[in-house]
């Protein structure tokens, strides 16, 4: 081990033992929750070793653990809480919901109807049915497209993530994925690559793609890339699905308006269900017409909380009040802003940010890669991402391990310039480790 990696590992050592110090509470928390859940959870991706801190409570854009310690949210429920933690417009839609409509009346509703017709106008999409998760969206979106071109294969991308059973993340097909013999595993941004792949697979239903990998650490799709998929796919007969799962809060329309895309599936969740758990496919009526119980041989599509109350009102109340276009514009500038200038802060370092508008996204590399295409092409330090999560807790900011940031509305302007010094004086801290040799 040289004298670098030996200086890392003290340092994440040293972490460690400030992290285990300062949350006892969490700890043993931790310790009664593996007694009842496995692992302590049940949601693999908050789990952190040595063990998860356990949040008590939020409110706007902050946190508090049980450990009393207070925190800027900059995981942001991972894109869904965009509203944070007590938006007075979500309040009041959950009070009066459940004060003058009541909850899972079991039956198809005026809202349902209300909250799809405003996803359709702000998406530009013909038909639109709802689901719980992104997960979900992405399961009865890719079934549908298969029913309706009688193939089954699908091409993904190395670095793709489209659900806890669509996953793509180290350029294989994940153990518990569904499907397993269907997928085909494509190099994301890889044009020609795509364009043979497309040409040349028979059987081939659909590609989905994510305009930006979310878990894949904000790696952007270019434009050339996407248009490349939607025209070949046109060309063959199978359908572009586009998966704006996260995506969709980027800009108004989505990321397809930025990139000037027209897929003719997009699947949705996270925020537009106001805080509640949703999720939404959505594109051309033909498509969408093999849901549809009015016509023989359709697919049946169920799901008891598809439309339930609270996620329709809140959810509508969220995009139709609050995360209206002007707001949209004027938040996702502050996020390249603060990107730009944690980019400017970082050159020259092991470290990078990546990521389009109020999502973003942390990376460590020997090489100091500062334009990252594939989750290929890099070799992450995890040790250094590791180190970096522990000290920026410590500096009273709650982001993913992994690195991801989804920041959130209200969010006070202070609060992204002391990140930016923090993680200045993260750098200057540890010179010694993170300049590029």
């Amino acid at each position: 081990m040289g004298d670098v990696e030996a200086a890392a590992k003290a340092a994440v050592d040293a972490a460690i033992k400030r992290f285990e110090e300062q949350n006892p509470v969490s700890r043993k928390q931790h310790e009664i929750a593996a007694s009842i859940l496995p692992g302590g959870n049940t949601r693999t991706l908050l789990h952190t070793s040595p063990f998860p801190l356990s949040m008590k409570c939020g409110k706007g854009p902050f946190v508090w653990d049980e450990d009393g310690h207070k925190y800027t949210d900059f995981v942001g429920e991972l894109t869904a809480g965009i509203y944070g933690h007590s938006h007075p417009v979500i309040r009041e839609a959950i009070v009066s919901t459940f004060d003058n409509v009541g909850l899972s009346l079991g039956s198809t509703t005026i809202q349902e109807q209300k909250h799809a017709e405003l996803i359709c106008s702000r998406f530009g999409l013909e038909r639109l049915r709802f689901a719980n998760t992104g997960t979900e969206a992405n399961l009865h979106a890719l079934n549908g497209v298969r029913k309706f071109t009688g193939r089954n294969k699908v091409l993904v991308f190395c670095g793709g993530f489209h659900g806890a059973v669509l996953s793509f993340g180290d350029g294989k097909v994940a153990p518990n994925n569904v499907n397993r013999d269907d997928w085909v595993i494509g190099k994301y941004n890889d044009i020609e690559s795509a364009k043979t792949l497309i040409q040349t697979l028979s059987d081939l239903a659909a590609v989905l793609v994510e305009g930006m990998q979310g878990a894949g650490g904000c790696i952007r799709a270019t434009k050339e890339f996407l248009h490349t998929i939607q025209e070949e796919t046109k060309r063959v007969g199978a359908v572009f699905i586009l998966d704006e799962v996260m995506t969709s809060r980027v800009a108004p329309g989505g990321i397809q308006r930025v990139l000037g895309l027209n897929p003719d599936i997009t699947t949705f969740g996270k925020y537009l269900g106001g805080g509640f758990p949703i999720g939404a496919f959505g594109g051309r009526a033909d498509i969408m017409a093999v849901y549809d119980p009015r016509v023989p041989g359709s697919l049946s599509h169920s799901g008891t909380f598809n439309n339930n109350t609270m996620t329709m009102h809140a959810g509508y109340a969220g995009l139709s009040k609050v995360y209206t276009d002007d707001v949209n514009i004027e938040f996702n500038a502050r996020g390249d802003k603060l990107r730009e200038k944690l980019q400017e802060i970082s050159e020259g370092t092991k470290l990078c940010f990546t990521g389009l508008g109020a999502m973003l996204a942390v990376h460590f590399t020997d090489a100091g890669v500062r334009d990252i295409l594939c989750t290929e092409d890099v070799e992450e330090r995890w040790d250094l991402k590791d180190l970096f999560w522990m000290e920026m807790l410590e500096d009273g900011y709650w982001i993913t391990r992994r690195g991801s940031i989804a920041l959130i509305l209200g969010t006070p302007e202070e609060e992204y310039d002391r990140f930016v010094e923090c993680v200045r004086k993260f750098l200057e801290r540890h010179s010694a480790i993170m300049t590029v040799s």
